[in-house]
């Protein structure tokens, strides 16, 4: 019986063309009584066909009567653990096998453990090809390696190669010399080309000089011709967040519409998937987010919240180290803005970790302080080691290797002999006790020690990892009034800074071992979390933690100045969060001037009363009545909503929009005027 995996195999086998160099490498290499090399190494941009090449390597290696195990990076967690188990038959195929690994740069922090530790333990015929954006230059370093290893850059396809794949796909053969002088033989430009002719979009599309413009123009057509402004806005979606999952689109469509958007993006020929959702190719990507960023400023901002608002709410649920990829995915979301733009290494995201460092971590961190930072540096993390040493994390390739380290140190237990060992301290309680003391009970974070093994402050991975869990830290830490964050190179980090609200801030500068350090803090008790992450003009980072948003850290904040559409926005969301006191302490609302005690207690009630208020004219009954089913006292789904109320669905929506138009009008005007 006929598989479907069958078909797939024989569309992509009909759809592929060209890589002849590449394809008589691998297959002589199969025929070979001892292969001349081991390890095949394909590299080149992304859209390159890098996936579309491995297919056709498994499918002639099957042929050819050799065992295939195919993995892709994406597809599994970039552990060694992980490796190991997904590779295990190419381990145990006794006569060897061919193992195809894709999007080998996911697998950055194994490239060592590769080398030394899983291909030698490979049965000795294996012939094992690896699929990445970049070339595999400590491979070439490695004098053993580099004999065994060949390296294949994969360029444009060749007009004839071109001709044959525009063929396969059904454009017409007159069209094809304006389109390959449209795409210059880019894999993915010819893709979008050939899908817009099967939609029946095959109008000529223009020239353009390079890949990057090519792509443009195909995906502004693309865009364009989407089937409905639904899935227009769900591509745009997919554009802005790191990854998209259907939980992800419930958050701007309904649920039924959700599931059918998704399964439409996931067919896209643009659309990858991993395991954490799906996302779009890169140059896609950049494409799309550029041109509606441009296009409509506004409605970017909207998706942003959206996409924000879906992973603040998974972040609550989430620990480990889940909880930091989904911090590092808020981060995400403000790529485009100046000081964030610059200061992350945004493809390789997921590349480390961190965890609390144990007893057994203690000597990898005192190493890395005393390489880069001097034995008075190191004298002093010994301390703190000893003093508060679950204050420490360290930094984990995915194989487990330690890279990095951070330290939070909780400078409101700090005693006057730690102020004497440890000059930031006192540099830091003096600025504190100058500007704005703490009461008993509040919380002083000092940021200190952060660095990769390598690389020490450099903008590496070792940046998202601190930030993600400096992040989780701000919106945990109970009462916390002060942050502060030490950097070795102030100016090269205080874009970055000044776009989150950390003050650079000299007078808690300090010096050890002759070299000066320079220090950033953020006063919570002035702007706390709640006004912080609504400010959209630099970085909202997209935390909402309940923690946070306790009244007496809020009364001494002003009062935010939302637009109307911001208030809007804050409104519908704390109706829908109306009955979850943990998100309400987030949301901005808490903040204004509306409320005189500032807790999610106080919303509520306001919330309630300006519902009920709406039941004292007859003719806005019946909104206040879809009001309250729908979040004051709600049923389980809109639907039940409707049929408590004996209404029809649509009846029942049309009073929930105007009620909540009217709700919105109502208390944006005593916003405006509290006498009123």
């Amino acid at each position: 019986m006929q598989k479907l995996s069958d078909r797939i195999d024989r569309a992509r086998r009909e759809r592929f063309v060209g890589r002849q160099a590449e394809v008589e490498l691998f297959r002589t290499a199969l025929l070979a009584d001892e292969p001349p090399f081991v390890v095949l190494h394909i590299y080149g941009p992304g859209g390159a066909g890098k996936t579309t090449l491995l297919h056709e390597l498994a499918r002639i290696a099957t042929e050819l009567g050799w065992p295939v195990v195919h993995l892709d990076a994406r597809d599994i967690e970039p552990t060694s653990a992980a490796i190991d188990l997904a590779a295990q038959a190419a381990r145990h195929a006794a006569n060897g096998s061919v193992l195809l690994i894709d999007t080998y740069e996911v697998l950055d922090g194994l490239d060592g453990w590769m080398r030394r530790t899983f291909l030698p333990q490979l049965p000795a015929n294996s012939l094992v090809v690896m699929a990445g954006r970049q070339p595999p230059s400590a491979w070439r370093e490695d004098g053993a390696w580099a004999e065994l290893t060949r390296v294949v850059a994969l360029d444009n396809l060749q007009i004839e190669e071109s001709q044959a794949y525009l063929t396969a796909r059904g454009v017409p053969a007159e069209q094809h010399a304006a389109l390959l002088a449209f795409t210059r033989g880019h894999p993915l430009a010819l893709s979008l080309v050939a899908e817009l002719y099967a939609q029946g979009n095959g109008a000529m599309l223009g020239s353009a000089p390079a890949a990057h413009d090519v792509i443009r123009s195909l995906m502004e057509r693309f865009v364009r011709d989407a089937p409905t402004a639904q899935h227009r806005q769900a591509l745009e979606l997919c554009a802005i967040a790191r990854t998209t999952t259907e939980a992800m689109l419930a958050n701007l469509f309904d649920a039924e519409a959700a599931f059918l958007l998704f399964q439409w993006l996931r067919q896209l020929s643009f659309m990858e998937q991993g395991p954490y959702g799906i996302f779009p190719h890169d140059l896609v990507r950049e494409v799309l987010d550029a041109d509606l960023h441009w296009r409509n400023p506004n409605h970017y901002a909207d998706l942003q919240q959206v996409a924000l608002r879906y992973l603040r709410r998974a972040a609550q649920a989430a620990s480990g180290q889940a909880r930091q990829r989904l911090r590092m995915d808020t981060i995400y979301i403000n790529r485009r803005a100046p000081g964030m733009r610059d200061f992350f290494v945004w493809d390789a995201a997921d590349a480390a970790y961190a965890e609390s460092a144990q007893a057994a971590d203690f000597p990898a961190i005192i190493a890395m302080v005393l390489r880069h930072e001097g034995e008075a540096s190191a004298a002093i993390a010994r301390h703190w080691l000893a003093r508060q040493p679950a204050a420490f994390l360290i930094y984990r390739t995915n194989d487990g290797e330690a890279y990095g380290c951070m330290a939070h140190l909780a400078l409101e237990h700090a005693t006057a002999e730690d102020a004497a060992i440890d000059p930031a301290v006192a540099a830091a309680l003096a600025h504190v006790a100058a500007h704005h003391p703490i009461q008993p009970g509040d919380a002083i974070s000092h940021m200190r020690f952060w660095m990769a093994r390598e690389s020490y402050q450099l903008i590496t991975v070792a940046v998202n990892v601190t930030a993600a869990n400096c992040v989780i830290h701000w919106t945990t830490t109970p009462r916390l009034v002060w942050s502060f964050v030490t950097m070795s190179n102030p100016t090269l980090m205080a874009p970055h800074f000044e776009s989150i609200h950390f003050q650079r801030t000299p007078a808690a500068d300090f010096t050890v071992g002759g070299r000066q350090y320079g220090v950033f803090s953020h006063n919570w008790a002035l702007m706390p979390l709640t006004v912080w992450q609504i400010d959209t003009r630099h970085a909202d980072l997209g935390i909402a933690d309940a923690g946070r948003a306790a009244a007496g850290e809020a009364k001494a904040s002003p009062a935010p100045v939302l637009s109307k559409r911001e208030f809007a926005a804050a409104l519908r969301q704390a109706l829908r969060d109306y009955t979850r006191p943990d998100l309400l302490a987030a949301n901005p609302l808490l903040n204004t001037a509306l409320l005189t005690e500032r807790t999610p207690a106080a919303l509520q009630a306001l919330l309630g009363d300006a519902v009920t208020a709406l039941n004292q004219n007859p003719k806005d009954a019946k909104l206040y009545r879809a009001l309250w089913r729908t979040y004051i006292e709600p049923e389980a789904t809109q639907e039940q909503a409707a049929e408590r109320l004996d209404l029809p669905f649509n009846t029942y929506r049309y009073h929930l929009t105007n009620g909540i138009d009217r709700l919105t009008t109502m208390l944006w005007q005593r916003l405006q005027d509290p006498s009123a």
